[in-house]
């Protein structure tokens, strides 16, 4: 009858809870994370000593790989082929193991990523040093543990007669926890080792006298000692890894960087792929050719320069934008009292002194015994030999070997183990030579004895031992460093003209935020007539600036953009822009007031902002230098439903004149209004009253005297001169500049400083757009309402003014 099926009725949640743990628990410790004693994952070790349970070893021939990675599936390891063959190929490379523990003949992959060969094809054995991590495994000085399915056993931990785990390093990914260990170098370690036995409480300060930093297989160079310092404090830090760079003068007055080193665990063949992609790409000017000249002397890399190609700069680029500069994070996890811990390099370091304090006297331990057995043995057969005629006589009247064995006991009170080494002892022993040469054998094991006890009642004695064999291991293994570590992390500069083409272009801009730059040449072939825009935009700014420069964008809503020349679309004179939206976020109904292009940020070089509702702000030109053009930045905070009116740029001289719409102006130095940041909303500038608004904020030279003109909403136009105002401070009424009518009162549409070349637009409420030649105009005085320009009643009341953007070259005199 079968038996009936039984079934649990669990929860999902404790079910799916109890197995992902149980999983977690298996990664942790059974697979992704080194072992702190000896700094191998499970996978690791089984190969290692499946190779020295075959003697694979170094002084025999290399085998099959295929063989060993049978041999560690069948008896350590039930996984997949492929797992396994990885783990053992990556111990082959010398691009990832700063020592090597397996030597492998035939393809092992390559530093460009290409895959191994298939097992079938390459051969293996275990390298000199990987011996050092197996030897005296048989002299029980390791635990081992049932295999898979009981058939033999396996160790738990390797004895690791040099200090694999920071030797080596280690990577790995577990369920909630990582690591990275990087490479150190052998000599360096063992004197590290070596101090923290001698003493204990060795600082990280102390021990980064003997153990530097990293030593990677790669080489290159690290910068950053603070990182390395904070990493062997708390077991997490960064470092700079960049690769060994020299540039080289070839014929024709050319340059060529040459690389021969790259930066640990960075496949080569991905950074030439991506540093030429940034040549064809025009990422990077200067760029001629990129060669990887690689071969079996050594790597290295070419990048054929340009004539007269910034080779400073164009390195520089490469370090920041590829992977000939990586930052390399610390994260010393690793299986500690079979827990996964965060080592400090003293935690590391004591986990390996430890393990070797256990191993060393377990395995004097075994060669005392040993020694005190094999003692006994010959004490035993000396004393046979001198009774040799009886002894002779009572085995040859025994029956057998076992009867034999047991007279020799009784008549001559020998041991059982005395007692079989006598039966077994074979004729030509019975010489004279042998009685001298068990004497010694007896006096040489009695040292040999005293000398084990007493390393075992001295811990001191324990040590040197200890230290003695780290010395004779660093003498045969150790080699000069790699790695070269810089004490800072240098701060990349670029400069742009490294990126860009220099290229001098007419960037144009409107009110409705068209934006484009212009080739010189189609602005000409154009004689810059028909330029293409929307019937009621007009321009803001049309300026001539080279493709390295950046251009400040304002908007009423207080936000601006700085957007790098070189990125705005290059259209033709006679098409319509680009719309600002397309390069970066703004809302739909922002309108661009002011357009500033930027050479260089410079010191005691100002933003003054008017705002509608009365209030100015003076900031720092510097603080507006945005590295990400994406999205819109804050200006200044605009409150209530307030607006930007104008921005201006200013030098630290200069005058300020404040107009409303109801006539009123005031004028006063910029040193009235105090600098402030980036975000601050500004101080007010001058006494408005009940919906009163300012309509424009103006600036310039303190030592000049300009004409100011206005515009009202009835069409009048009417030209002052600066004398007629008295200079005062901010926040004052000011004077006025309209005679008051009771009937159909003028307000104020534009106010603006105006020079000789300077010519005023205006647009009425039926969308016609005129233009006035203001210096045409008689001056007036202040009580005055000028002279009509067009007759309300026919085109619409006036809406908007503005002046006309005149073709300039703001960096003209700086380039001269």
């Amino acid at each position: 009858m079968s038996q009936p099926e039984t079934f649990l009725d669990l929860p999902l949640e404790e079910v799916i809870g109890d197995r992902f743990g149980r999983y977690s628990k298996y990664i942790i410790q059974d697979r992704a994370l080194p072992d702190a004693r000896d700094g191998l994952k499970p996978v690791q070790r089984r190969i290692l000593y499946a190779m020295h349970e075959e003697r694979n070893t170094h002084d025999k021939n290399f085998r099959k790989s295929a063989k060993t990675v049978g041999t560690v599936i069948g008896n350590y390891h039930p996984h997949g082929d492929s797992s396994v063959y990885e783990a053992m190929v990556r111990l082959s490379q010398d691009w990832k193991m700063r020592n090597l523990l397996i030597e492998m003949h035939g393809n092992n992959g390559s530093i460009d990523g290409d895959p191994p060969a298939a097992m079938r094809y390459t051969e293996a054995r275990l390298s000199s040093i990987a011996s050092e991590l197996l030897r005296d495994i048989d002299k029980e000085t390791v635990d081992f543990i049932p295999n898979f399915d009981d058939t033999d056993a396996e160790p738990v931990v390797l004895p690791a007669k040099f200090p694999n785990l920071l030797v080596n390093g280690s990577t790995g990914i577990s369920a909630g926890y990582a690591t990275d260990i990087p490479p150190h170098n052998l000599g360096e370690v063992i004197d590290a080792v070596i101090m923290k036995i001698d003493k204990p409480e060795a600082t990280v300060d102390q021990l980064m006298k003997v153990i530097s930093g990293p030593d990677f297989p790669t080489g290159g160079i690290i910068q950053g000692v603070e990182g390395i310092k904070k990493a062997y404090e708390t077991g997490r830090g960064k470092i700079i890894v960049r690769g060994k760079t020299k540039v080289e003068d070839v014929r024709g007055n050319r340059q060529q960087i040459i690389i021969d080193e790259i930066p640990f665990e960075v496949n080569k063949a991905n950074m030439v792929k991506k540093i030429d992609e940034l040549r064809i790409d025009r990422k990077v000017e200067g760029i001629a050719e990129v060669r990887d000249e690689t071969d079996r002397t050594g790597l290295r890399i070419v990048i054929e320069l340009k004539k007269d190609a910034n080779s400073a700069g164009i390195l520089n680029y490469l370090f920041k934008n590829t992977d000939l500069q990586v930052t390399y994070h610390f994260n010393m996890v690793a299986i500690q009292d079979k827990t996964p811990k965060l080592l400090s390099l003293p935690n590391i370091l004591d986990a390996y002194i430890l393990h070797q304090k256990e191993v060393v006297t377990r395995q004097i331990n075994f060669d005392l015994r040993k020694a005190k057995d094999r003692a006994h043995i010959v004490e035993g057969l000396i004393k046979a030999i001198s009774i040799l005629d009886e002894l002779i006589a009572t085995i040859r009247s025994s029956k057998d070997k076992q009867d034999a064995k047991k007279q020799i006991i009784a008549k001559y009170d020998f041991t059982e183990a005395q007692a079989e080494a006598i039966v077994m002892l074979q004729l030509y022993r019975l010489t004279n030579t042998d009685i001298t040469s068990l004497k010694k054998e007896a006096d040489e094991l009695r040292k040999k004895i005293a000398e084990y006890e007493s390393m075992l009642q001295s811990e001191n004695k324990l040590f040197q031992s200890i230290k003695k064999d780290l010395r004779q291991l660093k003498k045969q293994y150790s080699d000069r460093r790699r790695t070269v570590i810089e004490e800072q992390i240098e701060e990349l500069k670029i400069n742009i003209e490294v990126m860009v083409a220099s290229e001098d272009v007419l960037v144009s801009t409107t009110r409705d935020g068209y934006i484009k730059r212009t080739s010189l040449r189609s602005y000409a072939a154009s004689n810059g007539e028909d330029f293409a825009m929307k019937d009621e935009d007009h321009l803001v700014g049309l300026i001539e600036m080279n493709t390295t420069d950046k251009i400040l964008l304002f908007t009423n809503k207080g936000k601006y953009l700085s957007i790098p020349v070189h990125e705005l679309p290059d259209i033709r004179w006679k098409d319509i822009g680009q719309h600002v939206s397309n390069i970066a976020s703004i809302d739909q109904d922002e309108r661009i007031i002011q357009c500033l292009p930027v050479r260089d940020f410079e010191k005691d070089n100002y933003l003054v902002f008017f705002t509608r509702n009365g209030m100015v702000k003076r900031s720092e030109l510097q603080l507006y230098d945005a590295q990400r053009y994406s999205k819109a930045l804050i200006a200044l905070n605009v409150r209530n439903n307030d607006e930007v009116v104008q921005v201006c740029r200013t030098n630290g001289h200069a005058d300020i004149f404040v107009a409303s719409d109801k006539g009123y102006g005031l004028w006063y130095h910029e040193e009235e209004i105090s600098v402030v940041g980036q975000r601050a909303a500004g101080v007010k500038a001058i006494q408005l009253r009940d919906n009163e608004k300012v309509i424009s904020g103006q600036v310039f030279d303190d030592l000049s005297e300009p004409s100011l003109v206005l515009i009202t909403q009835r069409g009048a136009c009417k030209r002052m001169n600066l004398k007629d105002f008295e200079k005062t401070s901010r926040a004052k009424r000011g004077l006025v500049m309209l005679r008051e009518l009771k009937n159909k009162p003028h307000s104020l549409v534009g106010l603006l400083v105006v020079d000789d070349n300077d010519s005023l637009c205006f647009q009425t409420e039926n969308g016609e757009k005129h233009t006035v030649f203001p210096l045409e105009l008689p001056l007036s005085d202040r009580y005055s309402n000028g002279s009509f320009v067009i007759d309300t009643d026919h085109h619409g009341e006036v809406k908007e003014v503005w002046k006309k953007a005149n073709y300039y070259k703001p960096f003209e005199e700086l380039n001269n």
